[in-house]
């Protein structure tokens, strides 16, 4: 391979039958897909203009065309179910899941667009643009969320946009749907979510609680002293398994993989449908990595 291909032969047959073969319903058949997956792949590695593709790949609006609509439409989900199909049926997902976010700085070419702030990010589609482009204020400016289901071995099962990580939790298990290879009802249920102090609260532990799911999600300070001060009728503590939640840190590991993509450690896209098919891509290239590994 070279520095302009990152799929190998493998990796790219696992996705090559699930992808469109024409821009558009009337479009022109693709002479090499492969070609425009890896421009966009390219793209986002280095994090140029579009514009600025290397002609190797095939006309740059092409290539901006085919991202744009394969993210409208909801492709790439579609590809990362077939593969988190593909690998739960051959036992690889390690369903102790863990769950965090990380922030990445919205260039100002992503932020010259208007945003009716205030509204939130829309999570009931994630294939809709949110009012607000999905760019929020932080300490260190306007930037994106990006919020990230991982299983055991630290590859990514959900990946949304923008919010805080306790309104973005509910969101994230409701989302977590793995169809069965041979038919019948997906999995939607872990064994156990692994959170930090900011996934700790009273309606996030029922709701894991009804659904049969394991919490191991760290009490803040702030939270068990007013449970102590409120004594008996302040409950017992939450089981916590301070050794399984040394776990945790393997999402955290896997924001790095992303962020090795300038395009996704810094959001220069002004869609937010756009930036977060981005991001599922680079989850599909985890997963085709994974089974190809497959013995």
């Amino acid at each position: 391979m070279t520095r302009f291909q990152v799929l190998s032969d493998a990796q790219w047959d696992a996705i090559a039958e699930l992808l469109p073969a024409r821009t558009g319903r009337r479009g022109r058949p693709f002479a090499d897909a492969r070609s425009i997956v890896e421009g966009i792949i390219y793209r986002y590695r280095c994090g140029i203009a579009w514009r600025d593709v290397p002609q190797v790949f095939g006309p740059w609006q092409t290539i901006w065309t085919w991202h744009r609509r394969l993210a409208g439409d909801g492709t790439w989900d579609r590809v990362l179910e077939r593969l988190l199909t593909a690998a739960d049926a051959s036992g690889m997902i390690d369903w102790a899941v863990s769950v965090d976010s990380t922030i990445a700085r919205a260039h100002q070419h992503a932020t010259n667009v208007t945003r009716h702030t205030g509204a939130g990010s829309n999570y009931t589609n994630p294939h809709l643009e949110p009012p607000d482009h999905a760019v929020g204020r932080s300490h260190g400016g306007l930037s994106t969320k990006i919020h990230q289901l991982v299983d055991g071995h630290g590859l990514p099962l959900v990946a949304p946009g923008q919010s805080g990580e306790s309104p973005a939790f509910p969101y994230l298990l409701a989302h977590l749907q793995v169809p069965r290879a041979g038919g019948g009802r997906s999995r939607t249920r872990p064994d156990r979510v692994r959170g930090d102090k900011a996934y700790s609260s009273r309606a996030h532990r029922d709701l894991l609680r009804r659904r049969g799911i394991g919490a191991v999600i760290a009490e803040p300070d702030d939270q068990a002293g007013h449970r102590r001060r409120r004594g008996s009728r302040g409950g017992r503590p939450p089981a916590f398994d301070r050794d399984d939640y040394r776990g945790r840190n393997i999402v955290e590991h896997r924001f790095c993989h992303p962020k090795q993509w300038r395009g996704l450690a810094t959001r220069y896209d002004k869609l937010a449908i756009v930036y977060r098919a981005a991001v599922v891509l680079n989850a599909v290239i985890a997963w085709t990595q994974h089974l190809s590994d497959m013995p």
